[in-house]
């Protein structure tokens, strides 16, 4: 508005700065003082530019109009008479201010059809250059893959038949490990990181983990869903990645939840932060399903409890029992279709397809556990059709059947030192993980958890407190053996010649907590570093306050101070809501 109307209104002058250098599309910030002192601040967008010349001619044009009817009909007559004769100086001043209001106008309309057109081909500035995942530690392009890399002067943790190499060296190169051991030399220009003082273990493996998904882990709407994926929404901007990267892990299993007795299918992930969903997978790793016994399937001692079969435990055992029996005949009726093409067209269930699979050995289970019990029904279960358990996940009671485990080679996925955190483990103790070791059974330790996926090396640690398990074994939970209960460990799990460069470098002993990971590499490419990390953080402080001060000279509603948007969380969780006290509306 002009300056004489501001000050009709008791308002003063505004002085407005363009916060960029496009005025048409970006918002100019105005700095001004009332009369009575008081600061005033406004935004706003130009439409057009504003004319004196114009607003003269408003106010001459609204002068006309109010004026003496009788004097407007005298001007008129003597317009007419007097129109073939020279003007008068009045009509000359007139018609001249009249011709150059019309020049102005044209000559606005010109400039504003110019400046549209300027604007249609000007594209939108971004504030930075794009990054991925866009946001926080976002890269702006991938870690290069050293032709070869020499970490020298460590402590190596093998995980391997070597054991522990006190002035350890590891060589790298195009991605795989090339040696490992004492005194190795460097070849021509290769890169070398000097570990004096610090020790190199192989990544670390989680083998339960629900991060990187996008949408929910459970399809808990029947009883069987193994048709479902969890590689078809794979979510490659999880900051989890990054934060688990940091605490040194390389590998994680992610699965699908326990909502039902049988579940969807697993994705093994690396952590390769920046790329897309598809390179995330981990493509040596064999396809697996999620199983699950318990409270969380039969759900009658909820709250609010469902109606949908099994409401029993006997139950859960049936529905096992009914789906691999339906596999069975529908890879019979496949085989006799293909043999003959008799009979009625074989049609494809996605459903049997994945059961089918775990019956050929094609497929390995992953089953949620708990209770003595029901592990048992579940092994008897699996011995009348020939099927291995891949692995039985959290087994909190897994010390009392680990003689059945051993014999059969089913291996066992654990919390550390979890227990009493709902009815049915409170049979649990913290010397599972030792006691199922001894027994034989392959153990690991894993999270189910994001934020304890950053630190399951010491989640390892608690192996050596609680069974006295020693030092070297202990990382093997975290390391080797989850690679072997993956079916995975001839790709990575231990620090040995052809296996993957997939490594994590500590500044002190890594089952001890003061131990940090300074160091993440993936198949030869430094994913985390502290020092990148340092830097990446100082780069995302400024944007950050660069983006705070753009947004806050707009309209846009704005979050109070200390005040959280969680509207997205509830709506794709990146954990199993039915396990261990989310929050959720059901006892445990």
């Amino acid at each position: 508005v002009p300056a004489d109307s501001l000050s009709q209104k008791g308002l003063a002058r505004l002085t407005f700065v363009a916060i960029s250098d496009d005025f048409e599309s970006e918002a100019l910030r105005g700095v001004g003082t009332m009369p009575d002192g008081t600061k005033l601040t406004a935004t706003a967008r130009l439409s057009e530019p504003y004319s004196d010349d114009k607003e003269d001619k408003d106010k001459k044009d609204k002068g006309d109009k109010d004026g003496d009817d009788e004097e407007e009909d005298e001007d008129e007559a003597d317009s007419d008479d007097e129109e073939s004769e020279e003007d008068s100086d009045e009509e000359d001043s007139d018609d001249e201010e009249k011709d150059t209001d019309d020049k102005d106008d044209k000559k606005d309309e010109d400039d504003k059809d110019k400046k549209d057109d300027d604007k249609e081909k000007k594209p939108a500035k971004a504030s930075y250059a794009v990054n991925f995942p866009l946001g926080a530690y976002g890269r702006e392009e991938l870690p290069e893959q050293s032709k070869s890399v020499l970490f020298t002067n460590a402590t190596v943790w093998t995980c391997g038949e070597d054991g522990i190499i006190e002035g350890g060296s590891v060589l790298i190169e195009n991605g795989k490990i090339a040696a490992v051991g004492k005194d190795l030399e460097a070849p021509e220009g290769c890169e070398t990181v000097d570990c004096e003082g610090k020790h190199v273990t192989p990544g670390i493996i989680d083998c339960h983990s629900h991060i990187a998904t996008d949408g929910g882990v459970n399809e808990g709407t029947q009883v069987v869903t193994a048709e479902v994926r969890i590689a078809d929404f794979v979510d490659a901007d999880d900051i989890a990645i990054y934060r688990q990267l940091a605490g040194g892990v390389t590998v994680a299993n992610v699965l699908h939840g326990s909502a039902n007795p049988i579940g969807g299918q697993n994705q093994v992930i690396k952590m390769r932060w920046g790329v897309e969903p598809e390179q995330l997978k981990f493509s040596a790793a064999p396809q697996g399903v999620k199983f699950a016994l318990g409270e969380n399937v039969k759900q009658s001692n909820w709250s609010n409890p469902t109606s949908r079969y099994p409401q029993t435990r006997m139950g859960v055992d049936e529905i096992i029992n009914d789906a691999f029996r339906r596999a069975k005949t529908y890879v019979a009726e496949k085989k006799a279709w293909a043999a003959d093409g008799k009979g009625t067209p074989h049609r494809t269930d996605l459903e049997l397809e994945a059961i089918s699979e775990v019956l050929t050995g094609d497929r390995w289970i992953h089953c949620h556990s708990y209770k003595q019990s029901e592990i048992l029904a579940l092994l008897k279960t699996c011995d009348k059709y020939d099927v291995t358990i891949g692995t039985l996940q959290h087994i909190l009671e897994g010390y009392k059947v680990a003689d059945e485990m051993a014999k059969r080679g089913v291996m066992g996925s654990s919390f550390a030192d979890w227990w009493a955190y709902k009815f049915e483990v409170y049979d649990a103790i913290p010397h599972n993980g030792a006691l199922m070791h001894n027994a034989g059974v392959v153990v690991s330790f894993n999270s189910d958890d994001a934020e304890l996926g950053r630190r399951l090396n010491l989640e390892a640690a608690k192996a050596v407190k609680f069974g006295g398990v020693s030092r070297e074994e202990a990382l093997k939970f975290v390391t080797a053996n989850p690679a072997k209960q993956l079916r995975i460990d001839e790709h990575v799990g231990s620090l040995e010649k052809g296996k993957h460069a997939d490594l994590a470098v500590w500044s002190a002993d890594p089952l001890s907590s003061y131990a940090r990971c300074e160091q993440t590499w993936i198949d030869g490419r430094k994913f985390f570093s502290i020092d990148d990390d340092l830097e990446l953080r100082k780069r995302d402080a400024k944007r950050h306050a660069n983006l705070v001060q753009k947004i806050t000279g707009t309209s846009a509603e704005q979050l109070q101070p200390g005040q959280k948007d969680d509207s997205l969380l509830d709506l794709w969780p990146r954990h199993d809501i039915y396990c261990h006290g989310h929050g959720h509306d059901h006892d445990h």
